[in-house]
């Protein structure tokens, strides 16, 4: 309950702060911008930090690749590289909300150098990288003409991994 009333003040606050004329998204803007993200599931949450770039294709269809690196926590590490298509809906002059889908490979490795295992047969590192498909959606909320703050949700489906992720993010329009 605690981060429903949490995240409705950050929306909030998000749309009071933003700009009444903000600009319809048009084919061939491009934006780059930097995330947080909180990725929990399959008994593991951690924490990440993030790189997009924003192309709109056509007027409302964006492509979306981005980078996301965790931090380690519990000797593991991991990374994640994403393809996303957003259609977006621009609700009223502050908002814009919009569904996602795309696909990736996540990286998750073991280091476990400290733990003098090699004697019994098990390697002190260890990594495996896998196919993903993420679904979701986010809010957008322009705070000026060229930037944006967004509030992203999605599900991951990675074998033997799948997790949610929860991501704030920034973006430069240019």
């Amino acid at each position: 309950m605690k981060k429903i009333f949490i995240i409705g003040i950050i929306l909030g606050l998000f749309t009071l702060l933003s700009s009444n004329n903000i600009m319809a998204q048009q084919k061939g803007e491009m934006a780059a911008g930097i995330n947080v993200v909180m990725g929990t599931g399959s008994g593991f949450s951690n924490f990440g930090i993030g790189a997009k770039f924003q192309w709109n294709m056509i007027n409302r269809l964006r492509l979306e690749p981005s980078f996301t690196y965790f931090l380690k926590k519990d000797y593991i590490t991991m990374w994640d590289l994403s393809a996303n298509v957003h259609y977006l809906f621009p609700i009223g002059k502050a908002l814009i909300i919009y569904p996602l889908a795309g696909v990736g490979v996540m990286n998750i490795g073991a280091d476990l150098g400290d733990w003098g295992l090699e004697d019994y047969g098990v390697p002190a590192k260890n990594s495996t990288t896998k196919f993903a498909f993420n679904v979701g959606g986010a809010v957008e909320c322009p705070i000026t003409k060229k930037l944006s703050v967004n509030l992203e949700v999605k599900y991951r489906v990675v074998s033997e991994w799948s997790r949610a992720l929860f991501s704030l993010g920034v973006a430069y329009k240019f």
